[in-house]
């Protein structure tokens, strides 16, 4: 089994919205639950913070960056944030629109990208497709060529020869490849790169010091988190593979937990001047009904998330009894 959390995790952004109240939060308890997980065989290190009342309460890290010889993570160690990065494309595309660069019913054809869709699906496909995965083919289309070391615009013209697996529009089929459109649509509009536009707009106005795009921003930070993968009961450190880095915005943000902290307080509404009311509204919007992540969530968590939804690089839930909302990508 391939193991994930410790040093090369995928971190997970959970924003549950509930009324504002006193500290509830038992923070000896919890930094002790974390200690006694980073000292288990399966954990190398990891990182964890905490939004309580609006503010950042809790931020800190657990075991090493590297097995072994490693430092101490820190609430500033460098993590990859995989697919996390929807939502940083997502964020990003949709504060355009607002900006009147972009609107989400511009089509993936009008946009000047590169991705070919089965029977000319470019054409009717819409940014707001693009952005909620409703392109209309198989999941993860051609990732295993992405892998394999093809170049990403290739793969994505040749996604037009695939065979529809349902009409624009119709059904979620999460991808990679095709979602990376969005990152030549953002340059086309713009006229910069795709890494300077979302420095410009999220990055920097939310004082995101450490984060980045890039295997090799990632490696020549201060401090990083390297990979690893567990067979067989041994933990072993891997490379830092470069296939899902050439795709930035469905897999090529970097960042510690203290600037996914502060990405995650503007997905609460609490950075207006750089994600504004209007703006989250698009972004949180469920546009459709994910029947297979329901079932897998309501095994993981017990039932207690529920009515699973897909909105514009977010997963949308309810949790427990009262239906509070969960926004989130894992």
């Amino acid at each position: 089994m391939n193991v994930f959390r410790a040093a090369a995790t995928l971190l997970a952004a959970w924003l549950i919205s509930a009324p504002v109240s006193a500290q509830m939060v038992d923070y000896q308890r919890l930094d002790d639950r974390l200690t006694t997980l980073a000292a288990g065989d399966d954990i190398v290190g990891l990182s964890v913070a905490v939004i309580e009342n609006g503010e950042i309460t809790f931020a800190k890290g657990y075991g090493l960056t590297r097995l072994g010889d490693g430092v101490p993570v820190t609430d500033q160690t460098v993590f990859r944030w995989a697919s996390l990065s929807k939502g940083v494309a997502s964020s990003t595309a949709v504060r355009l629109v607002k900006e009147d660069l972009l609107s989400l019913s511009d089509t993936v054809a009008s946009l000047g990208t590169s991705l070919r869709l089965p029977g000319g699906g470019e054409k009717r496909a819409t940014l707001e497709n693009l952005l909620s995965h409703m392109v209309g083919i198989v999941p993860n289309a051609y990732d295993t060529r992405l892998e394999d070391g093809r170049d990403p615009v290739t793969i994505r013209r040749a996604i037009g020869r695939l065979r529809a697996t349902c009409a624009v529009g119709e059904c979620h089929t999460y991808q990679n490849v095709a979602f990376d459109a969005v990152s030549e649509a953002i340059e086309s509009r713009t006229g910069q790169s795709y890494a300077e536009t979302v420095s410009s707009r999220i990055f920097e106005p939310l004082e995101m010091a450490t984060a980045s795009f890039g295997r090799v921003a990632l490696q020549s930070a201060k401090e990083w988190a390297e990979p690893h993968v567990r067979r067989s009961g041994v933990t072993q450190r891997r490379n830092v593979k470069e296939a899902y880095y050439r795709v930035p915005a469905a897999g090529g943000a970097n960042g510690s937990i203290r600037d996914l902290a502060l990405f995650a307080r503007a997905q609460m509404g609490l950075a207006p001047d750089v994600l504004s009311t209007d703006v989250l509204a698009a972004l949180h919007t469920p546009r459709i009904y994910t029947r297979r992540e329901q079932s897998s969530m309501s095994r993981r968590y017990g039932g207690h998330l529920r009515d699973a939804r897909y909105a514009l690089g977010w997963r949308v839930y309810k949790y427990g009894e009262a239906g509070h909302r969960v926004v989130g990508h894992r």
